[in-house]
């Protein structure tokens, strides 16, 4: 069982910047493709980013260009570095991983979650 916990998240302008951390415990995860879904009140849970074992990327069109994904397989931790943020990515941030080096996108795809950081974006 790999256990995830999410941290970094909080409330900042817009325009602004943070950086949200998802720590893994439990078995190893390096070969697992691992990838940040967000949630806003009243919504479906959505696709972010997604990073495979080979370290190569996806992004939703949404945020590509200002968010990035990266993982530190040493530490058993992955981050999003979001930047320019806007109102509407004020979401609960959730990471995901699953037992598979081959990303997807599909919240069914993901075989085991973090509990969320809460993102909040002002204007």
């Amino acid at each position: 069982q790999v256990q995830l916990v999410e941290s970094g998240g909080g409330l900042v302008l817009a325009g602004g910047s943070l950086r949200l951390s998802c720590a893994a415990s439990g078995r190893a995860f390096s070969n697992d493709a691992m990838a940040w879904f967000r949630q806003a009140p009243g919504k479906k849970r959505e696709f972010v980013a997604a990073i495979a074992w080979s370290s190569s990327t996806v992004y939703a069109n949404s945020v590509k260009g200002r968010f990035s994904i990266s993982r530190d397989k040493a530490k058993n931790t992955m981050y999003v570095q979001m930047y320019s943020l806007k109102p509407e990515d004020t979401a609960l941030y959730y990471c995901a991983g699953r037992r598979s080096t081959v990303i997807r996108r599909r919240t069914d795809d993901y075989d085991y979650w973090g509990q969320g950081t809460q993102v909040t974006v002002s204007s």
